[in-house]
C-alpha cells in the first residue's frame, strides 16, 4: 500500500494530546470502500488465519474493545488499517516501506508458498486485528509486533505506529524477522513516506534502558555478519566490541532502506514539502540555499515544529497536492511536466485517513478520538469519532452499493465530480472543509463540557457521534450538489441558448 504517516509528540501539539495519523491509499487502480466499525471483545476471533499468507494464529483469550477501518469486501482480507482501543492505545498499521537486496539476502521475506502450502509471515493484511485488542501503552505494541515478528516472520516491510496518552513509538520490520523501533521525541513530529524512514538508532539505550530505542536482541551481530554497516569515517566514530564492533549510533535507514531515482520522485518530497511547509522559516528547509530540496535522500525522519501542530495541520498536510508549489497537480505554476513530477501526498486512491488523536487532559471516556475521513484528501473532511462507544453510526457504515447514503461514496462522488474543475469548485471545498472541521471541534468541546458535569459517558459519546455525523451528511450532501451543479454546467453538450 503507498500512504504516508504523520507523528506528532505531546510537546509538539497545540493541546498536549499525541496525534498518530496516516493515508491508507490503494494500489494503482483500486479502490477499496472502507468503514469504520467497533469490535467488542465478543466478536474478536480466538484464531485467526490471514487471507494472502495462510497463516494461522491463536490469539489470547483477553481481549479489549477497539474500533478500526477494515475494507467492506472482506475477500481480500480485514485490512484493520487504523484505530483505538479501550485503554485509549492507537494503531496505525501500516506505512508499506523500502528495502534493499542486501537485507533481503541477508533476512528472505517469509511468503506463502503454494506448491507446499507452507504459509507466509504476518502483513498489514492482519496487524490490527492480531495487535489493537491486546496492548495496554504504545511501548506493548512494540513488543507484541516484534515477538510476531520473530516468531512468524513476515511477507513484507512495513512500518507501524503506537501512541498512548504520553508517548509515541514507531516500528520498522527489517528483512523478514529482524526490527527497530524509536520513540518520537515530545517535541518533535515526523513525516514518513514509503521508505524505510528511522535515521538513529542508540544501540546503548536499544540494549539497555530502553527509554528511546529498541531492536531486535541480535541486529548488531546479523548486520556485522551480513556487512550491513555502511557507515563512513570508521576513525572518528565509537565503535564498540560489545555491538558488533558497530558504531555506538548507526544510521538504519543507510543499512537497511533502498536510495534509488524512485524514492526522489515517489518518497521525498512528500517529506520535504510537509517540513517544508510547516517549518516555512528553517533555513534547512527554506532560502536561498536550504540543505535540504524536494529529491533529498537524508531529510530527517522528525523535526521540532516552528509552531504547535493541530490535527487540523495534520489533516490539511495528508490532503496536500504540493499547494503553491510548480509540483501541484491542480496549480498554474510550472510546467505541465513539472505539475506531473512527483508523487502527490493527497491522490485519487487514498480510501481513508485516520488522526488518531489521545488526549490525556480529556474526562475519562472522551480521551480517544478517531479524526476519519474517507476517500481523496483535497476533496475529503474529517469526522471526529470518540471511540469509546459499542457502534458507530450508520454514516460510516459503508456498502458495496454506491450512495450518498454513505460518506465515503459520497466524496469518492464529490471527488470524481470535482476534479476536472478544480478552481470552480475549490472555494466551496474549502469552505467545507473548514466548517465541518469546526464542528469536529464544537462536538469535542461540548462533550468535554457534558463530561465534566457528569453526564453518562456512554449515552453521551454516543449521541455526540451520531449528532456530528448527522450535520456533516447534511453538509457533505449540499456541497456534493454544488460540484454536481459545476460539473454540470461544463458538459460538452451544453448550449447556451434556451427555449423562447
Amino acid at each position: 500500500m503507498a500512504c504516508t504517516t504523520m507523528l506528532v509528540g505531546v510537546k509538539a501539539s497545540n493541546d498536549g494530546s499525541t496525534i498518530i495519523a496516516r493515508n491508507e491509499d490503494c494500489e494503482n487502480g483500486d479502490f477499496n470502500p472502507k468503514k469504520l466499525v467497533v469490535v467488542k471483545p465478543e466478536d474478536q476471533p480466538r484464531e485467526y488465519t490471514g487471507v494472502n499468507s495462510h497463516l494461522t494464529i491463536k490469539l489470547p483469550d483477553d481481549p479489549i474493545r477497539y474500533t478500526c477501518s477494515p475494507n467492506v469486501d472482506g475477500k481480500d482480507g480485514v485490512w484493520g488499517e487504523a484505530g483505538i482501543n479501550d485503554a485509549n492505545v492507537a494503531m496505525s498499521a501500516t506505512e508499506t516501506i523500502s528495502s534493499n537486496a542486501r537485507v533481503l539476502g541477508a533476512d528472505p521475506l517469509v511468503c506463502y508458498d503454494p506448491e507446499t502450502g507452507t504459509p507466509g509471515g504476518i502483513g498489514e493484511e492482519d496487524l490490527v486485528t492480531i495487535i489493537l485488542p491486546y496492548i495496554k501503552t504504545a511501548r506493548e505494541g512494540v513488543a507484541r509486533m516484534a515477538e510476531l515478528l520473530e516468531t512468524y516472520g513476515t511477507y513484507e516491510m512495513n512500518g507501524v505506529a503506537f501512541a498512548d496518552e504520553k508517548e509515541v513509538w514507531y516500528i520498522e520490520s527489517i528483512g523478514g524477522h529482524h526490527w527497530i523501533a524509536r520513540r518520537l521525541p515530545d517535541d518533535c513530529y515526523c513525516v514518513q513516506p514509503n521508505r524505510q524512514g528511522i535515521d538513529r538508532l542508540d544501540f546503548s539505550d536499544a540494549y539497555g534502558a530502553q527509554k528511546d530505542y529498541m531492536c531486535s536482541a541480535d541486529l548488531a551481530q546479523w548486520m556485522a555478519d551480513n556487512g550491513l554497516d555502511v557507515t563512513y569515517g570508521a576513525p572518528k566514530l565509537v565503535r564498540s566490541d560489545k555491538y558488533a564492533g558497530l558504531p555506538v549510533v548507526i544510521n538504519p535507514r543507510d543499512a537497511f532502506s533502498s536510495r534509488t531515482w524512485f524514492d526522489m520522485v515517489y518518497n521525498n518530497p512528500r517529506a520535504w514539502y510537509i517540513y517544508a511547509t510547516l517549518n516555512n522559516t528553517t533555513p534547512a528547509f527554506r532560502g536561498p540555499e536550504p540543505k535540504y530540496k524536494v529529491e533529498s535522500m537524508d531529510i530527517p525522519w522528525c523535526i521540532k515544529p516552528e509552531r504547535l501542530i493541530t490535527v487540523e495541520d495534520v489533516k490539511q498536510m495528508l490532503g496536500t497536492t504540493y499547494n503553491g508549489t510548480k509540483y501541484n497537480c491542480y496549480g498554474n505554476l510550472g510546467t505541465e511536466e513539472s505539475r506531473r513530477l512527483y508523487r502527490q501526498v493527497g491522490i485519487n486512491r487514498t480510501c481513508e485517513c485516520s488522526i488518531l488523536n489521545i488526549r490525556g487532559y480529556a474526562p475519562e471516556g472522551a480521551k480517544a478520538v478517531q479524526w476519519i475521513a474517507m476517500g481523496s484528501g483535497p476533496f475529503n473532511t474529517a469526522i471526529a469519532i470518540f471511540t469509546s462507544v459499542d457502534e458507530v453510526p450508520e454514516y460510516l457504515n459503508t456498502t458495496m452499493r454506491i450512495s450518498t447514503d454513505d460518506f465515503y461514496w459520497t466524496i469518492r462522488l464529490i471527488s470524481g465530480l470535482a476534479d476536472p474543475e478544480f478552481f470552480a469548485n475549490e472555494n466551496a471545498i474549502t469552505a467545507y472543509q473548514q466548517a465541518t472541521m469546526a464542528l469536529g471541534y464544537q462536538s469535542l468541546h461540548a462533550t468535554d463540557k457534558a463530561l465534566a458535569r457528569g453526564a453518562d459517558v456512554p449515552s453521551t459519546l454516543k449521541a455526540a457521534n451520531q449528532k456530528l455525523c448527522d450535520a456533516v451528511m447534511s453538509q457533505t450532501d449540499d456541497l456534493l450538489g454544488t460540484v454536481l451543479y459545476t460539473r454540470s454546467m461544463e458538459m460538452k453538450n451544453r448550449f447556451s441558448a434556451s427555449d423562447h
